[in-house]
């Protein structure tokens, strides 16, 4: 595995397996469209802590996952030290002999380098994961589609204009395609969809009163970096007014995730 260029983002795993495991909870129905088969090559695409990775493996199927959080893959490494994990970046990972499948599973959402224009090199990381597979090959995802978590970006918008801070758009880590912008990325770069939806997935946070704080300071820390800690607190009351009325009930949070899933094969 070359590894071009590592992203510098940390990632708290033990707080992502203690209040996310959601995550790869709800990504175990999608091994189910990967059907991975004994003795299959299989590259797990952002494979957080392992979990999914392992899972894989129970099929027979050798697996490899990469992640470009270091702190994950030294997780996932002592969680599952028979498989193999490497430190490596979605975006222009290469490899060292071509898959029999690349699975990924809410990962491809934080990489808005997709929809990279042709012209400018390609659609990456589709582009990667192309060229990572065998011909007839299979890439099979799941990840945040558009409208995914809507309800919450609106809400972090309004709690940065509330303290005075402007164009808080330009903070947004992520990307949320429709079904047809990404099938038309993926086809450009010489993979043929077969399948391909866009649903509605709205996911209970742990923690009851304090879950969408957690999943602030989880997923959407890109929005805290650069504030005071008073300016922090300030920003995650406001959200959580906000979404009271439509996202917590009876004691708990639920984030109003959309995804979008997809099957396609290398031509």
């Amino acid at each position: 595995m070359k590894n071009i260029s590592i992203s510098q983002q940390i990632w708290d795993a033990s707080l992502y397996e203690n209040k996310h495991a959601f995550v790869w909870q709800y990504g175990e129905d999608l091994l189910q469209w990967l059907n991975p088969k004994p003795g299959e090559l299989i590259l797990d695409l952002g494979c957080g802590t392992g979990q999914l990775t392992a899972k894989i493996a129970e099929s027979g199927a050798e697996v490899m996952g990469i992640d470009n959080a270091v702190t994950m893959i030294e997780q996932a490494r002592k969680n599952y030290p028979q498989l193999r994990f490497e430190v490596a970046d979605a975006r222009n990972f290469q490899v060292e002999q071509p898959f029999d499948a690349v699975f990924s599973n809410a990962t491809l959402h934080w990489i808005k380098q997709a929809d990279v224009a042709i012209a400018d090199g390609g659609a990456q990381p589709i582009a990667s994961i192309h060229q990572a597979l065998k011909p007839g090959g299979r890439f099979v995802a799941e990840f945040g589609g558009k409208g995914n978590i809507q309800s919450i970006l609106q809400a972090l918008y309004t709690a940065f204009e509330k303290i005075g801070l402007s164009n808080p758009q330009a903070l947004n880590p992520w990307y949320f395609p429709s079904i047809s912008e990404y099938t038309t990325l993926t086809e450009q770069q010489g993979l043929e969809v077969t399948q391909a939806i866009l649903f509605a997935r709205p996911t209970p946070l742990a923690d009851g009163t304090a879950g969408i704080k957690n999943w602030i300071q989880m997923f959407a820390s890109a929005f805290l970096a650069k504030l005071s800690a008073e300016e922090q607190l300030q920003v995650i009351h406001t959200v959580e007014e906000c979404l009271k009325p439509t996202l917590y009930q009876e004691g708990y949070w639920a984030a109003d995730y959309r995804r979008i899933r997809i099957l396609a094969t290398k031509i």
